[in-house]
C-alpha cells in the first residue's frame, strides 16, 4: 500500500516556474545550478541538498523599483515529492507558522518556504517592511499555480500515532539513517509524553527480505560492539550508546522503532512500539 509518488513525465522547465509578479523586475537573467555547481550558490548547505538527490535549482532576483524592495525566488527540483519533503523537513521547525500552500509551507520574518510536487520553493523578501507577508504569499501563490502536480505529504507519516506527537516534527532521511550506511528511507517523528521526549522511527525497505537483512546487520553490529540485545514483546530491546533505550521490530517491508527512551521509562518505549505496529497493521488492512 505504501509508495512514493515520483516526478511525472511532463515536467516543465524549471525556469518556467519562476513567477512574473506585477510591479517587480528581474535584476538579471535567472540563474540555474546543477549538482556540480550548487556549491557556487549555497556553499555550506549544498551537501545537505545533494544528500537528498537534488537535481536543479532556478533562482530569480527581483526589484521593486518604486519601493526599493528586493525579492529572491529559489526553486529546487529534488526529483520526487518524498525527497522534496526530506529537504524541507530538515529546515522547518514544529513551532513555525504553517500555511496551506502546495503540500505544506511556512512563513517567518522575511521568508516563505513550501513544497509542491518534486519542488522545494524558497522566497526571501528584503526591505519589504510591513507588506512582507502579503508580498511573499502572493508571489508564492503564483509559483504554486505553475506547478502541474502539487503532490502530498508522504503516506507513511500517517502511521505515526497521534498521542504525544509533536505536530510537524516529522522528517524524512534518505540515507545513513541513525548514521548507518545500510539504513535508508527513514521517517522520524518526535514525541513528548510524561515529560519524556523521544522519537519514533519507520524505515522503508524495498522488500521484506531487505528489511530482514537490514535488521540482521544492525543487530549483529550491536552485539559485536558489546551492546546487550534482549528479546522484547514485540521485537527487540537494545541499550544503544547513542539512542538510549531502543525498541525495534520488523513489519513486512518496514522496520519500526522507538528510541531515546531514558532509564526508568522503558515501559513507554514498549507501549509506543506496540502502538506503531498496531497502526501499521491497521493501515495495511485498509
Amino acid at each position: 500500500m505504501f509508495f512514493s509518488v515520483g516526478r511525472i513525465d511532463a515536467q516543465p522547465t524549471i525556469r518556467s516556474l519562476l513567477p512574473e509578479p506585477a510591479g517587480w523586475t528581474l535584476t538579471e537573467p535567472p540563474s540555474t545550478y546543477l549538482p556540480g555547481t550548487l556549491f557556487e550558490y549555497i556553499d555550506g548547505a549544498a551537501e545537505n541538498y545533494l544528500s537528498y538527490g537534488f537535481r536543479e535549482l532556478a533562482v530569480g532576483n527581483y526589484k521593486d523599483m518604486q519601493s526599493g524592495a528586493s525579492l529572491t525566488v529559489e526553486i529546487y527540483d529534488m526529483g520526487d515529492e518524498t525527497r522534496a519533503f526530506g529537504i524541507y523537513s530538515s529546515e522547518r521547525y514544529p513551532e513555525s507558522r504553517f500555511l496551506e500552500i502546495g503540500s505544506q509551507g511556512y512563513i517567518e520574518e522575511g521568508a516563505l518556504n513550501f513544497i509542491a510536487g518534486s519542488y522545494y520553493v524558497k522566497l526571501l523578501c528584503f526591505d519589504c517592511g510591513e507588506h512582507s507577508e502579503k508580498i511573499l504569499t502572493k508571489v508564492a501563490g503564483e509559483v504554486e499555480k505553475k506547478v502541474p502536480f502539487k503532490g502530498m505529504l508522504p503516506p507513511l507519516l500517517q502511521l505515526f500515532p497521534k498521542e504525544g506527537l509533536i505536530v510537524n516534527s516529522e522528517r524524512f532521511v534518505l540515507q545513513n539513517v541513525l548514521g548507518y550506511g545500510f539504513f535508508h528511507h527513514g521517517y522520524i517523528a518526535t514525541y513528548s509524553v510524561e515529560g519524556q521526549e523521544f522519537e519514533l522511527l519507520i524505515i522503508q525497505a524495498t522488500s521484506p527480505q531487505e528489511a530482514e537483512s537490514m535488521m540482521k546487520r544492525y543487530m549483529d553490529g550491536q552485539r559485536e560492539s558489546g551492546q546487550p540485545v534482549d528479546q522484547a514483546s514485540p521485537g527487540f530491546h537494545i541499550r544503544d550508546r547513542y539512542s538510549g533505550h531502543l525498541y525495534i521490530a520488523p513489519s513486512g517491508k518496514l522496520i519500526l522503532g522507538v528510541m531515546r527512551i531514558k532509564d526508568g521509562m522503558e515501559s513507554l518505549g514498549q507501549k509506543y512500539l506496540k502502538l506503531l505496529m498496531e497502526e501499521t497493521q491497521k493501515q495495511a488492512l485498509n
